[in-house]
């Protein structure tokens, strides 16, 4: 339940790597304190994890939840704003530095992982 709430709208959120550690910090805190499991029981994470038959951590129901959005944005119509605004360009200057990590570069990465391409994620997740 605690997963659910936390990953409320998550579908389109852009996320680095030191932000997928807080998550997986914050559900091992989390579930530790549902097991009454202190720091000081030097107990390691998976070994909670499989005590409580977790198949899944927050950050794989996280990609799994992006890719099914990504997929049902791609099968919706293409004048349909959620369509526009993934396929959309601005017409700007970009400022300096390292470009933004946009949601498309965590659909590529997600889709890397698990050895898929782009069009067989819009094809297949429902």
């Amino acid at each position: 339940m605690v997963q659910s709430i936390v990953l409320d709208n998550s579908e389109t959120w852009t996320i680095k790597e030191d932000q997928k550690q807080k998550l997986t910090t914050f559900e091992m805190a989390v579930l530790r304190k549902i097991c009454g499991i202190t720091r000081r029981d030097r107990r390691r994470n998976v070994d909670i994890l499989k005590e409580l038959q977790v198949e899944k951590d927050i950050n794989a129901v996280l990609q799994t939840r992006r890719l099914t959005y990504f997929g049902h944005v791609t099968r919706t119509e293409k004048d349909r704003y959620p369509n526009i605004l993934m396929h959309g360009y601005t017409h700007r200057r970009r400022p300096r530095g390292r470009p933004r990590k946009r949601w498309l570069d965590n659909i590529t990465e997600d889709c890397e992982y698990l050895n898929l391409t782009r069009r067989n994620v819009s094809q297949t997740t429902e």
